[in-house]
């Protein structure tokens, strides 16, 4: 047996117990590391400010672009908060958290990833003044759920209007407000239409209900070349392909389209087949039962009398033989989606196999197929007037500028969603987040006990955004802030006074029409203090490595 000594060094100090005789007890195994208390929620918080720091800069019309490199040497310059931390790799598992919350929004309202960031990390950092005062998490945590709910009731009810959706303009304002703090907002205009037309094109009414999946049927292809200026809106499918025959058509108006998810070559076996052949005329029929059995396939598809034939799969050398014999053009290889799309333009069905054709499958919605040429590449365009999948065609000097815009646009498609769906506004430029940390500070004073210095310090972390958005243009911040308080303070009617990010003054957002979607800004505050409610509950952190050699540990990465 070691001695006691021997033992004690064995083990990791936070990873043993004090038996009753002094002697210690092993209780997590050896290079498990272990915090606990006080000294965890402050390296939380800590995480979180420096999370929120990379990107207070790019908040704004003055935001700053940041320039990222991967391991590969590929370069994303981006003032996106979500582009931006997609490529930092981080340690901490704090700042994951903070990370997957840039990736939430993004995904649930397609902007304010930059806002949820800032605001979560300050929320954070006003509760370390209450843990340095042993105030307990929960209360903490009670106030600002309490202040959460107070503030959506009253964006919701008391600092929003309605929004009339079959109003273009006043729609064209809501997405100008958002695509100001862009890099694509020297072509606002041209985007704006993007935009609109693409969403419009989209929107279904599925029993009363609004259906706008700009995921499955707005597809964005990038070309690179040209000017931004070229940049529109098909009303269709372009797909980066070219007829599989030289001699095929490439232009037909009204086009018979039929749409499958088959090889239209003969079926080989699917496990490894051998055919031992003794007479020489055998070679002769098999080769003839290969060709009976595409001939068959190509009759079938030849009885519908289509025009057009899109396939998922692969087309063999003999069935584009017979199919050009039928004057039949013929496109191979396309993805899943762009078939799903394809159907939609056309009104056809997608059959699995040639035998199940049938006249109904066959689209007939199409106005015209085309196929240009457009640099080096082929592009098939597949257009209709009635259509409800549309392509937006970004053209640009480089990959970089034209993935900047995609990003842009985005945000622009997401933004006009959202108003379709909530057609609810409040105003931007930091005057919601401070009308709203007026709001919580009135009624802050009238809670009692410990509660209400959290509840208020929800309501101070809010006047982050207006505070950012003068210091990222170079604004006195003390006097401007104090200003916008005092304005706010003055009448219950100043709810749409903000900060005019490019100059950094005082202005009402009614006159500059700086409006945001609701479910944007609800999304942000929900995000924000839901995220710092969670990582405060947090009071322990167990991290251990399965390997002592690090092979299957934690992957070295950047320190925070």
């Amino acid at each position: 047996m070691l001695p006691p000594g021997d033992v004690f060094n064995s083990v990791c100090s936070d990873s043993k117990m004090m038996g009753a005789g002094g002697q210690p007890i092993i209780v997590l195994s050896q290079g498990t590391k272990r915090e606990s208390g006080h000294h965890v929620q402050i390296g939380n918080i800590t995480a979180c400010k420096t999370i929120a720091d990379v990107i207070r800069t790019s908040l704004g019309p003055r935001a700053m672009l940041k320039m990222l490199m991967d391991p590969m040497g590929g370069i994303v310059m981006t003032n996106d908060g979500n582009a931006i931390l997609r490529e930092i790799t981080v340690k901490h598992p704090a700042a994951k958290s903070m990370i997957d919350i840039a990736r939430s929004q993004d995904e649930e309202t397609g902007d304010g990833t930059t806002s949820v960031i800032v605001l979560a990390g300050e929320v954070m950092s006003q509760a370390q003044q209450f843990l340095e005062q042993k105030i307990h998490p929960t209360i903490i945590i009670q106030a600002y759920r309490a202040a959460l709910e107070d503030a959506i009731k009253l964006a919701e009810e008391k600092f929003s209007r309605s929004i009339d959706i079959n109003n273009d303009e006043e729609i064209k304002t809501v997405v100008r407000s958002c695509l100001g703090t862009k890099m694509i907002s020297k072509w606002m205009d041209l985007a704006v239409d993007i935009a609109l037309n693409a969403v419009k094109t989209i929107r279904v009414d599925k029993g009363g209900i609004n259906e706008i999946d700009i995921k499955r049927y707005c597809r964005i292809e990038k070309i690179p070349g040209g000017m931004i200026e070229d940049c529109k809106v098909i009303k269709g499918v372009i797909l980066n392909k070219d007829v599989v025959h030289a001699k095929m058509r490439r232009r037909i108006e009204n086009p018979r389209v039929v749409l499958l998810d088959c090889n239209l070559e003969y079926k080989k076996g699917e496990s490894q087949t051998s055919l031992e052949i003794v007479r020489e005329e055998d070679i002769s029929k098999i080769l003839e039962q290969e060709e009976i059995a595409i001939r068959k396939q190509c009759d079938e598809i030849i009885a519908v009398k289509p025009d057009l034939v899109f396939t998922e799969k692969g087309v063999s050398d003999l069935a584009q033989h017979f199919l050009l014999k039928a004057g039949i053009t013929v496109l191979r290889r396309l993805k899943k989606t762009d078939n799903n799309r394809l159907a939609r333009v056309c009104n056809a069905r997608i059959v699995n196999d040639s035998c199940d054709l049938r006249e109904e499958d066959v689209g007939t919605g199409a106005d015209l197929f085309e196929i240009t040429k457009i640099g080096d590449e082929y592009y098939t365009y597949v257009t209709s007037s009635k259509t409800t999948a549309c392509t937006v065609v970004l053209r640009g000097p480089s990959k970089d500028v034209i993935n900047e815009v995609e990003r842009n646009l985005q945000d622009a498609l997401h933004v006009v969603r959202n108003v379709f769906l909530n057609p609810r506004l409040v105003p931007g430029g930091g005057a919601l987040e401070m009308a709203l940390a007026h709001a919580l500070v009135e009624k802050g004073k009238s809670i009692e006990g410990v509660r209400q210095f959290p509840y208020k310090a929800v309501a101070r972390s809010l006047e982050v955004i207006p505070r950012t958005l003068v210091q990222n243009c170079g604004g006195s911040t003390i006097r401007q802030l104090t200003a916008l308080r005092a304005k706010h303070a003055q009448s219950g009617d100043n709810w749409t006074w903000g900060i005019d990010g490019c100059s950094g003054k005082l202005v009402d957002m009614k006159e500059l029409g700086i409006w945001d979607p609701l479910s944007v800004r609800i999304q942000v505050l929900k995000t924000a203090v839901e995220t710092s409610v969670m990582l405060l509950r947090i009071d322990d952190i167990v991290s251990g490595t399965k390997k002592a050699n690090g092979g299957d540990g934690p992957v070295k990465e950047m320190p925070m």
